[in-house]
């Protein structure tokens, strides 16, 4: 992909949702993301009912103070972003299966995760989010999803020492199910730098 059609693609609809990418700033501490996590390792969250009239706005509220209380922005207000590894839409995504790569990313002062963003890379269409969060020293995992009557949003503490995410990840180091060579070297080289430690 070109500089320009990943600036028309990618970047300039995260930098409407108020999110600013930085190039090649990713921590190599930075977990794959995997759903083993234990129960008891969700710090707080919310729901949003569809039928509520001002969702994205509850949407966005919500997000923002559970982003700010669980530690999830540095100083700077950069985080770690979940996006597809190519150009396409979570809906194109969602359909073709593909894995994602972390991105560092800033938030901007003026932002609309839930509406613009979901509108392109963080969801389906706006009010209806999908997405992973992770704070750049691992230690919480911010993530939102559609369910049958609303949006959830929740927080995940610590994932990188949830014996559930490493059974996951030491699993898909094994068992190739993406299809996912690259995907699959990550896992592998986490797992590795994990154990010199």
């Amino acid at each position: 992909m070109g500089r320009q059609e990943r600036h028309r693609k990618v970047l300039g609809p995260l930098l409407r949702a108020g999110l600013e990418v930085i190039p090649d700033a990713v921590p190599a501490s930075a977990i794959p993301h995997v759903l083993g996590y234990e129960q008891e390792r969700i710090l707080g969250g919310f729901l949003v009912a569809y039928e509520d009239p001002r969702l994205v706005e509850r949407l966005n509220e919500g997000w923002y103070d559970l982003a700010m209380s669980t530690g999830l922005l540095d100083e700077n207000r950069e985080f770690l972003l979940m996006l597809p590894r190519g150009t396409w839409t979570a809906a194109e995504d969602r359909r073709r299966r593909m894995t994602h790569t972390w991105h560092r990313v800033r938030l901007l002062d003026r932002w609309d995760i839930m509406g613009a963003g979901a509108n392109s890379f963080l969801g389906i269409h706006a009010g209806h989010p999908g997405f992973a969060m992770l704070a750049l020293d691992n230690s919480v995992w911010l993530i939102a999803d559609t369910y049958e009557s609303g949006v959830g949003v929740y927080a995940v503490r610590d994932p990188a020492l949830s014996p559930g995410v490493l059974r996951d990840l030491e699993w898909l180091a094994r068992e190739d199910i993406y299809k996912d060579r690259e995907f699959r070297r990550e896992v592998t080289a986490w797992l590795e730098r994990r154990q010199q430690r």
